[in-house]
Order: C-alpha cells, then structure tokens, then sequence
C-alpha cells in the first residue's frame, strides 16, 4: 500500500510544525532511523511513564513500515483502560517519516464488546437449546445451528419444511414453526431421522412486517426426549403399582373368592382400556370360567375359546384378531405352575402394543395369586361347610341353611328325609372301617344325585342323613322316601358285609308348611322320630311324621 500524500505546505519546516500543531491528535516527526525528532503536545502527554510505544513505532519506521502498510496500531498499556492509537505513516522528502495518531480507543472496546456480545449470545445459545432455526416466509427453515438436530445436519434441514418432521398425531397442535404470537415452552413431537420420536420443547418469537404481516419465526428447541420418556414410564409403573396394589389388597382383605375375582376382573378392565375381560381357573385341560365383565360372543368368543390353551403354553401373551376385535390372552401362574388364564379385548382398530403386552402381563402375574388365593379360600370354605368324608353338607351348614329356608317359605310345602343305614354296624365289625367308610361314600354320591337344584342334602353325622325337598307336598314327598329306599338297596347291597345282614336305609317323612311357625330343630325331631318308627316296622321302610302341631 502506498504512503499518504503530504499537504501542500507540508515541508520538513515551518509548515510541517503547522500540520503537527493543528492535527486533532498525537502527531510526531521521525527521521528516517525511526528516531523522533519532534512531537506536538497531546503526542507528548500521551501515556506518561511509559515510552515503550515511540520505541515500537520507530523500529515500525526503520523497518520500512510506511512502504508496505499505511496504519499502525500501538497499544500503549496492556491494561484494559490504556488508550489505543491508529498512525498514519506519511513519508517525508527527507527520507523522515510524519505519523498522524487517532484515538480508536472507544471504537476498538465498542467491537470488541460487540464481539464478545456476539459470542456470548452463540455460546449461550448453544448451551441452552439443542438447536436454534429460523423459518422464512415461505415457511421453510432458513437457518439451522450448526449442530443440526434430531439426527440431521444442519444442511439437510435447511431449505426444508418442519412440518413435514411432525408426527402426524400431533399435526392439529399448535407448532412453533408458524406462531403468529410469541410462545414459551410448548412441547412438540418430531420423527428424528432414524425414525423414533422425539420430544422438544421449544420458545419462538414470529418475524413480523412492517404491516405487521407474518414472515417467518425464529425460535430455539431442546430436546427433552429421555426426560419425557423416564417422565411417562415412571407414570406408567406407578399407575401400574396402583392397579396391582388394589388386586393384592382386595385378595387380603377380601374373603370371598367370587368377589376377589370380580375385582381382579375390573383393574384388568380399567388398566388396559379393555372392553370386556374374562379371568378362567384351569382346571385339568379345561378353563371354566371364574369371572368376567363385558361380553364376548359369535366368532369373537370361539376364537378366545381356542386362545386359551395357547396362553397356557406360551411364556408371553398371545393376540388374535376376531371380526372387529382384538383379543389378547395370558397365562396365570402360581409357584411356576399354569392355574388359569386372562382373557380381555377390545376394538380390533386399537391393537394391543408393546405397553398393552407389560399390562397385561403384570395383571396375570396378580391373578395368578388371586386364583390361588380363591382356590384355597373355597377349599376353606367347603372344609368348613362340608363334610370330609362324603362331600353332604355338615350339621352345622345344613342346619343354618335350613333355618335361612325356612324363614323365607311363606307358602306351599316342602319335606324332610331322615334317615339312617340298616346293618351299618356289621360293616364296621366284619370288614372294618374303611370299608365303613366306602358305605358312607357311595351315600353320599347317592344322595348327591337323588338332590334337585335347590334341595339340601346332609350327614348329621355317623350314618345319619337328611335330605330337605323343596317344593312339595305330602305325596310327593313319599314319593321320594321310596324311590330312596329302592335305589339305596339297589345301590349298597353290593357292599354288605354279608347277606343275611344287607345294607338299607330306614327313613323318616317330616313335611312341612310353609309360614307354620315351626323351628328347625322341631322339624328335625319330626323326622328322626319318623326313622325310628320306621325301623319299629322293619329295616327297609319308612314312616311319615305326624304334621307339626299334632302330635
């Protein structure tokens, strides 16, 4: 770069003494050696204490500095409050150089503190947002950081359309590609490049025309994905720990196992969003069904039918599509062993996903118990209600229920069998108890298949039964003693303990009115005394009890 031009009274005299004084700044006059032969006041109250910087710029001279650059920058002190002078170096005729010095002091802070604004608004950025973006008029990105985001560079996104990013379940939101008005913190759902979900959540400000006219927006987004995710699986496993919670509290504090079934059928319900539900025992090869809610029917049902042995043998749930619902089965287990299965279902355009199969699973794993715990409270139930040895209700449950019958019969008739076996006491003595014990097991089968829906059969204990009629009259109730008295010899022969000892049964007839008035116990006396006057006649008869009243 060539020197500056010297003013036209600018001689190595007078007139270049005049441009030194009058210069608006530091001005000094150095010879060709770089050594300073004159310098006008503010040169020479520039930087008192400290002349390093003429020692600077009068090598810059000596070195030919004039003929390759026109400026130099001398910074006087390191310090950040020490001036900064611009020299315009000016060749003399001499062979001396003129430096003209310009305070650029507040000029160079004002850049730098711009440049470090600059900078601290990227890093800030940066730190703050997994990518800042810009979209144009006509919608299209415009800038992307660096950085890209959601898997792409920031090249591939530029020029191209962010709502084609957003999936398609959340298009009818707000997006903060197109505000129209400043927005803080709206959550967005993009598709990343390798094809997953990702969660942002993102501030933009519109770019706004003079007219106030829509031109674009400009905003920042971070991307909160992992936390998102963590957030909604934590929510997931602590509805699921409620849901299961409720199954494993209503099995401890619930007795009755319909009921916990039921119960444990309606989280299945609430958990999945399932229509209907179904909760089946095994039992053997078969899963008759224990509890349920909703209904399955037609082709549905046949389908679900053939399901279940196929979740027994698989480790996981298994799916079928049935017409216009989707099943979805699972097997029930207790200490390792299968004990039953899950069935629920629902509208066959809602198939079963992966957080569905987690459900599900969970639920089965509580049911299992649940069956268990049902299973055990209804063997509890039926030790207490029944009698061990023949299955006929017990003293004590047969005579509670016969009260409960009694208090409800306000009409018609009903009748009570009693009666006892005929050369029981030959058995026991000749053949011994367990074949005492054969006898009273075929009684029971015997009366089990004699008793209507309805009627009462029991072992009062020893060799007594009774066996309570509902719905008859006089005859019929005769009716019945009769044909007991045929199929029991027919039916105990075969175990006497010898032939001129045959087993038999001698009975007793009690009829009873309803709405009479009679207790329990008086009833039954009727008819144990009604045995004894049958065996009075004769092993093998039987003998109806005066009405109540009568006697």
């Amino acid at each position: 770069m060539t020197a500056a031009p010297l003013p036209p009274d600018a001689d190595t005299g007078p007139g270049l003494m005049s441009v030194m004084a009058g210069w608006p700044g530091p001005a000094l006059w150095l010879d060709a050696g770089g050594r300073v032969l004159q310098a006008n006041t503010d040169a020479q109250g520039l930087a008192p204490g400290y002349d390093g910087w003429r020692e600077e710029l009068g090598r810059w001279v000596a070195s030919g500095g004039p003929l390759v650059e026109a400026t130099h920058s001398v910074l006087l002190e390191p310090q950040w409050e020490a001036p900064v002078v611009e020299f315009t170096a000016v060749p003399l005729a001499d062979g001396g150089v003129l430096c003209l010095g310009r305070n650029v002091t507040l000029e160079r802070r004002l850049r730098n503190v711009l440049a470090e604004s600059r900078q601290r608004y990227k890093d800030l950025v940066e730190i703050s947002s997994d990518f800042a973006w810009e979209v144009g008029p006509d919608g299209l990105f415009a800038f992307v950081s660096p950085g890209g985001a959601i898997g792409y560079a920031a090249e591939e996104l530029v020029g191209s359309d962010p709502k084609a990013l957003v999936l398609a379940e959340f298009g009818d939101e707000a997006l903060p590609f197109d505000t129209p008005v400043p927005i803080e913190r709206t959550e967005v759902w993009l598709k990343a490049k390798d094809g997953t979900a990702a969660c942002l959540i993102s501030s933009a400000v519109p770019l706004l025309g003079p007219g106030g006219e829509w031109r674009g927006a400009r905003g920042a987004c971070r991307n909160i994905t992992e936390a998102r995710v963590k957030g909604m699986e934590l929510a997931r496993i602590r509805l699921r720990e409620k849901y299961l919670g409720y199954i494993v509290s209503s099995t401890r504090d619930d007795v009755d196992p319909s009921r916990t079934l039921e119960i444990a059928a309606g989280v299945a319900v609430n958990a999945t969003g399932a229509l209907g539900v179904r909760l089946h025992a095994q039992a053997g090869d078969a899963f008759p069904l224990a509890a349920s809610q909703g209904e399955l029917e037609g082709k549905a049902a046949d389908v679900a039918d053939a399901l279940l042995p196929q979740a027994a043998a698989s480790e996981g749930p298994v799916s079928a599509v049935a017409g216009d619902m989707a099943l979805l089965a699972c097997r029930t287990l207790f200490r390792h062993e299968v004990n039953g299965a899950l069935l629920v279902w629902r509208a066959a355009d809602k198939p079963w996903v992966g957080e569905d199969l987690e459900m599900v699973q969970a639920i089965a794993d509580h049911v299992g118990v649940t069956v268990a715990q049902a299973r055990y409270q209804e063997r509890l139930k039926t030790l207490s209600e029944r009698d061990g040895l023949t299955g006929l209700y017990n003293r004590r449950t047969f005579f509670e229920k016969l009260e409960v019958r009694l208090s409800k019969q306000v009409g018609g008739g009903s009748a009570l069998l009693y009666f006892d076996l005929d050369n029981f006491k030959a058995v026991n003595d000749k053949l011994g108890h367990t074949a005492g014990d054969d006898v009273l097991k075929a009684v029971g089968s015997l009366l089990t298949r004699l008793a209507r829906p309805g009627d009462l059969p029991g072992r009062l204990g020893g060799d007594e039964f009774v066996l309570w009629i509902e719905r008859v009259d006089e005859a019929q109730a005769l009716a019945v003693a009769d044909r007991l008295l045929r199929e029991a010899a027919e039916f105990l022969r075969p175990l006497s303990a010898s032939p001129d000892k045959p087993l038999g049964v001698s009975v007793g007839v009690a009829v009873h009115g309803g709405g009479s008035g009679e207790p329990v116990k008086g009833l039954v006396d009727r008819g144990d005394h009604a045995m004894y006057a049958a065996k009075r006649m004769g092993k093998g008869h039987r003998s109806l009890a005066p009405a109540f009243g009568a006697e």
